[in-house]
């Protein structure tokens, strides 16, 4: 399953994933990634944080910067133990700060 940064849609097949990922390059996204945490166990692992993303507009060319959390999960292949294949990518923008209180 794929939860796509910049898409409410959770992408369940092969052919929906392909389209967000071919939409998402066009913005020719630049990540990188700020924090994380990574946990192995015999036959799965977890890669969890944060990233931030730049993006430029196909129009305008004007960048942004997307910041965002991630989880990729990790299986083992049965025939071979050094092909790790993920099984799940959730990817959200982070929600916006909420606003100062007032005094």
């Amino acid at each position: 399953m794929l939860l796509p940064t910049l898409s409410n849609t959770p992408r369940l097949t092969p052919e929906t994933k392909h389209d967000y990922f071919v939409e998402f390059m066009t913005k020719k996204p630049a990540g990188t990634i700020l924090t994380r945490t990574i946990f192995v166990s015999c036959e799965t692992a977890m890669d969890t944080g944060t990233y931030e993303f730049t993006l430029t507009d196909k129009k305008t060319g004007e960048k942004s910067k997307v910041p965002a959390r991630y989880t990729y999960t990790y299986d083992i292949s049965a025939e071979d133990k050094n092909d790790w294949k993920i099984t799940s990518h959730h990817s959200s923008a982070m929600p916006e700060q909420p606003a100062p209180a007032s005094a």
